[in-house]
């Protein structure tokens, strides 16, 4: 299978369709008018209408926004009905697809975008959304949108993004009453620096009432920010990695300041609590002070009575910066009509559609214009800071294409585990070395894959 090229210049992957659709009259916009004797040769026939179907994965709530988008679209449209799919979550999505079950257009993670190019399942959409006015540079995040730019095409349309942040317990992490006591705290919720982070946590952390600071996972995704922010790397190559870059100098130093408040054991859960209850039950218990997630926490958060929280921005150390997924809208490479897939899509990603289903309180949208209206912030509503949100995206580092990521991640646990949790002195220099190495099984093996298959076609 050829090499992909990820993560293009947006004007590099929308290049092509602006030229492609350049033969329309530059004037008005509209279609070169037709040979009139090719025209009269030609009878008139009506296109019959396609029916479609629309794959889509979420929260309970986010599933009924979707049937009213659906409903309403259907009774507007006149080039047929669209069926729609729903999936429990982005796994039980991705696994119908590998089985071969696709919808004409289907939400992915971009996490799974390697492996819908290699096996040919999705058909790029830059050249059929440009031709519906779709403003690609404008109103949607440029992040996201270059996220899916593959080979000079935009492979699929980002429609919602995920930074990581830090949930807090605003019960257990007081900053108001901090502050009284003389403690650091940060002046501003999307910026603090690791030391804030460390002096929160230790308020937060009481034994006595069964309280810690925090809890982040041991998995590259968990670290990734500590890394990015202190001006390391996660990855030995942005596009196309043979492995993992923790032994860098820059990211080892990254790590040596990061783990001096991630190892302190009087500030994270037991491995006694954590045999009882996974950290996010903790969180929902108040008994812990800040976790990291996603913005799909908010409506599961929100039912649980008498919890406090908000969002905060990810520690900084150098510059600000977290981890994200983007999710993309895509089009079925086997699609019948292609054109009537591309109108779904366009239609989907406008404000009217996208608010519906942001009102759910699972996603922040990739579309701007949601994205800083009241159908996203929910002013008044927990958290009081949704806007941590939006200003996380723009320091989101998104990750290569790896098509092996679980597996990645399964190589790497024992060693990541190691350097969050394993008691006594840290031989960083080793263990950072044993991440790398364990990396190279994975990323190496893909990366001669891609390399050896062309000569097998």
């Amino acid at each position: 299978m050829p090499t992909r090229r990820p993560a293009l210049a947006l004007a590099a992957a929308l290049t092509f369709a602006l030229v492609a659709t350049g033969c329309s009259d530059p004037e008005d916009g509209a279609a070169p008018k037709p040979d009139p004797t090719t025209a009269a040769a030609s009878p008139t026939v009506t296109p019959s209408p396609t029916d479609l179907t629309l794959g889509v994965y979420g929260s309970p709530e986010e599933a009924e926004a979707w049937k009213d988008v659906v409903a309403e679209f259907n009774e507007s449209s006149e080039t047929g009905e669209v069926t729609l799919k729903v999936w429990k979550d982005k796994d039980t999505a991705f696994r119908a697809v590998r089985r071969g079950e696709v919808p004409d257009v289907f939400m992915s993670s971009r996490e799974d975008l390697d492996h819908l190019l290699q096996a040919d399942i999705t058909r790029p959409v830059s050249e059929l959304l440009d031709e519906r006015g779709v403003d690609f540079g404008d109103r949607f995040s440029r992040d996201a949108v270059q996220s899916y730019g593959v080979d000079d095409e935009l492979q699929c349309m980002a429609y919602s993004v995920s930074p990581m942040v830090l949930y807090v317990n605003t019960k257990l992490v007081d900053f108001a009453k901090m502050e009284r006591r003389g403690l650091d705290v940060p002046a501003r919720w999307d910026r603090w620096s690791l030391a804030q982070f460390a002096t929160a946590a230790d308020f937060a952390a009481r034994p006595r009432r069964g309280t810690a600071g925090f809890h982040i996972d041991a998995t590259i995704e968990g670290l990734a920010p500590f890394i990015t922010s202190g001006g390391g790397s996660v990855w030995n190559d942005s596009s196309e990695p043979t492995s993992l870059s923790f032994s860098d100098d820059a990211s080892r130093a990254a790590l040596e300041q990061s783990l001096a408040v991630l190892r302190d054991a009087s500030l994270t859960l037991t491995e006694e609590q954590l045999a009882r209850h996974t950290p996010l039950e903790w969180f929902k218990r108040g008994k812990l002070g800040m976790i990291a997630g996603y913005r799909d926490l908010v409506p599961e958060l929100r039912a649980v009575r008498g919890l406090w929280f908000d969002v905060v921005s990810m520690p900084t150390l150098e510059t600000s910066s977290t981890s994200g997924d983007v999710t993309g809208l895509c089009m079925s490479a086997k699609t019948e009509d292609a054109a009537a897939a591309a109108d779904l899509i366009a239609y989907l990603v406008g404000d009217g559609p996208v608010e519906q289903v942001t009102a759910a309180g699972s996603m922040v949208p990739a579309n701007l214009s949601v994205a800083g209206s009241d159908a996203f912030l929910q002013r008044g509503r927990q958290p009081i800071h949704s806007r941590i949100f939006n200003i996380a995206v723009r320091g989101m580092v998104i990750p290569p294409l790896v098509e092996s990521w679980d597996e990645l991640e399964d190589a790497v646990a024992p060693q990541l585990q190691e350097l969050l949790t394993a008691p006594g002195e840290l031989d960083l220099d080793a263990v950072t070395e044993q991440v790398d190495e364990a990396s190279r099984t994975v990323l190496e093996r893909e990366d001669a894959e891609e390399t050896e298959a062309p000569a097998e076609q």
